[in-house]
């Protein structure tokens, strides 16, 4: 076991560097926002498209990155401090990293698997209601059951009526031309589960950004500088996925959730390191 001195931490490690510690906040806020909303726009302004294949590489690439963040910086470093003979001796007999790793899994499973119930449920009601198309024309006239049938100065009645609107019959045909399709439970479906999934990553990364504040505030000054440097390209690349992955939720073209996804991720990490900067003179990462 290590020496006692090793979990004690002075407040002399934290002290320096307040000025750069301070312009932190604003370098790593700008550069998440920039990088986040990139996407975004780019998709929104016909006149800052970028080919399909880069926006694709981009997608994925920002995906690999919060997937190494996963198991590499977060889950080896947690198996290591977890272990710390500074904490209570339990910690050292047993891996509560991996074992809370589990468990999250497992609760973000369950979690997905009601909410999809739940979206599931809502989509097909939307889906066989009536009023969602709004096309109604097709069976205006058609005869109720067990109704008086129609004689012929009644049919002709209806045809002079047809031939009085012919704006309602070039619309139906225009429909039909576009291709007007309703929507369907398993399109709203797809959607649901789409934009659930973007959700529980904006919560899963903007949890961790705090986290990474937190750090960055709190770190001694011997490691500040690098960690600073690294963080600001982490933060990048992962809201660069997350960014495009806002950009291609299947929502209305006017809708603002993509935007307030991207300023959330943005800001949540220099809030992290505000806090650290605070707590730095008690903290102990030990």
């Amino acid at each position: 076991m290590s020496d006692s001195s090793s979990c004690t931490g002075g407040p002399d490690e934290v002290a320096g560097m307040v000025g750069l510690r301070i312009g932190a906040i604003f370098i790593i806020g700008f550069s998440s926002l920039a990088t986040t909303l990139f996407p975004v726009v780019t998709k929104r302004v016909p006149k800052l498209a970028i080919p399909e294949a880069v926006f694709n590489f981009a997608k994925y690439f920002g995906s690999g990155v919060i997937i190494a963040t996963a198991f590499i910086h977060l889950l080896g470093p947690g198996v290591e401090e977890l272990g710390s003979p500074c904490l209570n001796k339990n910690f050292q007999n047993y891996p509560f990293a991996l074992a809370f790793s589990m468990i999250a899994m497992f609760v973000l499973f369950f979690v997905e698997l009601i909410s999809f119930r739940i979206g599931a449920g809502l989509a097909s009601k939307l889906a066989y209601d009536p009023h969602v198309g709004g096309h109604h024309h097709a069976n205006e006239h058609a005869i109720p059951r067990g109704g008086p049938v129609p004689s012929a100065k009644d049919e002709e009645e209806i045809i002079e009526q047809s031939a009085d609107s012919p704006r309602t019959m070039e619309k139906s045909a225009s429909d039909e031309e576009v291709g007007v399709i309703e929507p369907t439970q398993e399109g709203l479906s797809a959607a649901a589960s789409e934009i659930l999934g973007v959700m529980i990553l904006e919560f899963g990364v903007i949890f961790h950004s705090v986290i990474i504040g937190i750090t960055l505030g709190t770190t001694q000054n011997d490691q500040f500088t690098t960690l600073f440097i690294v963080l600001i390209f982490h933060q990048a690349f992962e809201g660069l996925g997350l960014g495009t992955r806002l950009a291609v939720l299947p929502l209305p073209k006017k809708s603002w959730i993509p935007f307030i996804g991207g300023l959330a991720y943005a800001w949540v990490t220099p809030i992290g390191i505000a806090i650290g900067l605070g707590i730095r003179s008690t903290y102990n990462g030990n």
